[in-house]
């Protein structure tokens, strides 16, 4: 019997505020633990949330970028569960009036593109940070992160492989992105996913027992945990076995397996009851549509027209807008030197191989799109040859400084005098007699020999195009 898997997922983003969900408390990262705290985020008896307004309106501008109806009424509930890293022993969610429903994001398969659904997005607060040392028997709790405004975003198990899982992660990441809404970093926490996994033989239409993956760091860590679970699931099915209950599993990245964490609770199981210290919410038309008009130009609309103003390919468009700090790079770059292909080159072969080696996006780095220019400009002068060029683009990547003032410094200059380089040109002719034959009896490779002896003669400085014109033109053209 064949099996088919099928993956519905949850993503947790902690949205761009300054404050915290219900209270004034700053969401900065990497502050010492517990001094981003108050009375509201720690559950003192008494104290009383409000809502912030920003959250609010971040969500739904998400929400509209993603497809998803508005609710015209929408309320906050309270989830009870017991666990350290909750100060209230509840937490401030939204249950059955979620704010948007019904959207959905499209990818792009070997197959076809599909359209995967969403079936809510909704506004909560998170929860702190548990801290676990090795060498002690105790954990420590941090509450900073206790309270920060999260968006979760559900969708229905639409999702057919772990392959699309990681590309519905991707494409979602992009979008939020260029939405401003958050800053997407899962080293800090900012974006994190649960993935909830099934299998099930091929033409059932009921679901199988579903298993919840936690604990992945990244979207390559998703795909393998859900890669390990089909295999471990289908197993024991094939087994004659049954997957006997609903339960949540961790992801070990180091053993690459799943291993229980703790049996699956359902709905009723966290005893919902709407937020009474929290007014219901009827999102206004005007507030909704004035929202609509700040989307905006999203990855689609960016790439489409890449390829139509700036005669790029797909793939080339593709690249270039996966990141919206790299396609932000690519067009800044453009408004000092205006050649399209050129510069998406650069950006997607050398300055890419460049930040892959340090791990680090355009973004982290200070290598600005005027030093790019600046290099692209040097190469179209003559000024310097494409390998100088090489070497200024990684050490002002390395560095942080100008490529100018690097290239001063360094004596990186390329010889395009015609006096200095027919010196070191008739040198090479008169050492290599038998290749100036070659080259008259029609061997081109002959010409790219002695191209590269007079390189050689002039430490690499001197330009190549105009070294391959005056050699031909010395030897008559032959």
């Amino acid at each position: 019997m064949n099996y088919e898997t099928v993956i519905g997922l949850e993503v947790h983003v902690h949205l761009k505020t300054a404050s915290k969900m219900f209270c004034g408390c700053s969401t900065k990262f990497g502050s010492p633990p517990n001094t981003q705290v108050c009375p509201i985020c720690l559950g003192f008896p008494g104290v009383l949330p409000v809502i912030n307004n920003k959250a609010f309106s971040l969500g739904i501008k998400t929400a509209l970028a993603l497809n998803c109806r508005i609710a015209e009424f929408t309320k906050f509930d309270r989830k009870h569960y017991f666990y350290p890293d909750l100060p209230k022993n509840f937490q401030i969610s939204q249950y059955d009036k979620p704010f948007s429903h019904d959207g959905f994001l499209d990818i792009e398969t070997a197959e076809a593109v599909k359209k995967i659904r969403l079936k809510r997005i909704h506004l909560e607060e998170d929860a702190g940070k548990l801290v676990h040392k090795e060498e002690d028997d105790y954990s420590l709790v941090d509450y900073n992160r206790a309270g920060i405004p999260l968006l979760e975003i559900v969708t229905e198990p639409d999702i057919g492989s772990p392959s699309e899982a990681y590309e519905f992660l991707v494409k979602l990441k992009n979008i939020l992105e260029y939405l401003e809404v958050s800053n997407c970093n899962m080293e800090e926490g900012s974006l994190r996913c649960d993935a909830n996994i099934s299998v099930r033989p091929i033409g059932q239409s009921e679901l199988g027992t579903k298993i919840e993956l936690k604990n992945m760091n990244s979207f390559k860590a998703v795909r393998q945990g859900l890669e390990y679970e089909a295999e471990r699931q289908t197993a024991v099915l094939k087994e004659g076995k049954k997957i006997e209950f609903q339960e949540t599993r961790l992801w070990d990245s180091e053993q690459l397996v799943t291993y229980t964490m703790r049996s699956k609770e359902e709905a009723h199981d966290y005893r919902y009851f709407p937020e009474p210290d929290l007014p219901p919410v009827v999102p206004n038309a005007a507030l909704i549509e004035e929202i609509r008009k700040t989307l905006p130009e999203m990855p689609k609309q960016r790439r489409e027209r890449f390829i139509r103003d700036y005669a790029l390919s797909g793939y080339d468009a593709q690249i270039l807008t996966k990141e919206k700090k790299l396609a932000d790079f690519f067009e800044a770059c453009l408004k000092i030197f205006n050649k399209p292909k050129i510069v998406a080159n650069w950006l997607m072969s050398d300055i890419a191989a460049a930040l892959g080696s340090k791990g680090m996006s355009i973004g982290e780095v200070s290598f600005k799109p005027q030093d790019l220019a600046e290099i692209l400009g040097m190469i179209e002068s003559g000024a310097i040859s494409g390998k100088m060029a090489k070497e200024l683009l990684k050490e002002s990547i390395d560095t942080g400084k100008r490529p100018a003032e690097i290239a001063k410094v360094k004596g990186l200059s390329q010889i395009s005098d015609k006096s200095a380089i027919s010196a070191a040109l008739e040198k090479v002719l008169s050492m290599n007699q038998k290749a100036v034959s070659d080259y008259k009896t029609g061997k081109g490779t002959a010409l790219t020999f002695l191209v590269g002896q007079v390189m050689k003669e002039t430490k690499g400085k001197a330009n190549p195009a105009l070294v391959n014109e005056l050699l031909k033109k010395r030897m008559g053209g032959a």
